[in-house]
This record gives C-alpha cells, structure tokens and sequence, in this order.
C-alpha cells in the first residue's frame, strides 16, 4: 500500500484521541495555541537555522512523497532493459535511438542516449554512479532534517512547559485556577513528544526506505545500461 505512512500517522493520532474520549477527557482541553507556537514554531525556526534552505525546500516535497508513498515498479522496468538488448543485438545500437524517450524514466534515458551517442563504457558507468551518488546525498540530507526536527521537538516541548510553569508560579494566589494552569502548561511537552514520535521521525525513517529502494534501483538500471552496450559489441 502506497500510503501506508500517511494512514499509520492518521491512525495514531486517532487512537490517542479515542483514548482521551475513552478516559473521559475533553479534547479541546489539549487545544494550546502558545504551545503550538512554541513547539510547531520553535522546531521549524531552529531546523531551518540547521540546515540549508534549498534543503527546506526539498524537504517539503518530500514529506508529500513519504506520506503519499511510491512504487517502483522494478520487474517492468527489467523487462524494458531485456527488449532494448534484444533490440540493439539484433539492430545495432543507433537502433534504440526512437525508444528513448518512450523510457519515461529520466535516469534512464540520459544513460541509454549516453550509450546510443557512442560513449565509452567507463564514462556511462562515471556519469550514472554521480547521478546515483548526488540522490543518495540529498536523500540522506533530507531525512537528516526530519530527524533533527524530532530531536529539537521534545526540548522545545519542555521548554514551553517550563515556561508555562513559570507563569503558574508567578499566579500562585489565585489557587482556583492552578488545576488548569498546571495541565495546560504539560501540552506543550505531549506537542513535542507527539510530533517527535508520531510525525517527524516516522517520516524521516519512511524518507530512508524510500531512498534505499531507489537506489537499488538506479543501481540495477545502471548495470542493464551497461550490458546493454556490452552486449552490442
């Protein structure tokens, strides 16, 4: 299933609820706007100070993918690669020139072309492992970011519970109201926890698996291009 993390993440969140309903609770009594500010603002701002931000920019779209989920459809891609041997054995290589573009993929149309064009074997192979070796870096940067963003999370809850703390402290003649000031001065730490563990380091661990499977992938596809201009020659 392609969105298995987006519905894992809803799936959590709705538990949590349904246990609070569960216990009694109101769950509008975990509704703190400062404390969102606090911890939603406080982790995004010191994550983006952690980074670069053509990294943030990254990152954006590839929470989307992560929660959306992709399959890379490895056998039919394998199949396209045998018909292209077969073809360029049988035809020559200058043959595949008219099945480029009907590849789809952009990694493996720049490495077939590479090979129509005449390109020595070690330059194809040179050029496709620094494509390969530049996506797996971003990959890996990208689910860093995420990662940080769950360690900041839980400080940054602390920190506005602290904070909330101190404005308990400073109101302690007005005991009616100490009951409630104290647990809402506590959400901001469930914020940080929460999102830490429900959000921010599910997807960072997603991001990985992700990139492990596309660079098997574009592994697999750089040794079919490679056999493809061996097997022509």
């Amino acid at each position: 299933m392609k969105a298995i993390t987006g519905i894992g993440i809803g799936a959590a969140f709705v538990l949590l609820l349904l246990a609070v309903i569960m216990e009694g609770g109101n769950p509008m009594s975990f509704i703190n706007i400062p404390a969102g500010i606090i911890v939603v603002g406080g982790t995004l701002a010191a994550t983006v100070a952690s980074t670069r931000f053509s990294n943030v920019k990254i990152a954006l779209k590839a929470i989307i993918l992560a929660l959306k989920g992709q399959d890379l459809d490895v056998g039919a891609a394998a199949d396209k690669m045998v018909v292209l041997s077969e073809k360029a054995r049988r035809d020559g290589l200058l043959a595949l020139e008219e099945d480029v573009d009907a590849l789809g993929d952009e990694f493996a149309k720049k490495g077939v072309q590479l090979v129509v064009d005449g390109a020595d074997s070690d330059l194809v192979r040179g050029i496709l492992q620094s494509e390969v070796d530049g996506m797996a870096e971003r990959h890996a940067q990208v689910a860093k970011i995420l990662s940080t963003a769950g360690g900041f999370a839980p400080t940054l809850g602390v920190l506005g519970t602290v904070m909330s703390l101190v404005h308990v402290l400073e109101n302690l003649d007005s005991p009616a109201s100490l009951g409630h000031s104290i647990a809402g001065a506590f959400v901001a730490t469930l914020y940080g926890v929460g999102s830490a563990n429900l959000l921010f380091l599910p997807i960072a661990n997603k991001l990985k698996e992700l990139s492990s499977d596309e660079l098997a992938y574009r592994e697999m596809m750089v040794e079919a291009i490679l056999s493809i201009q061996a097997g022509d020659n």
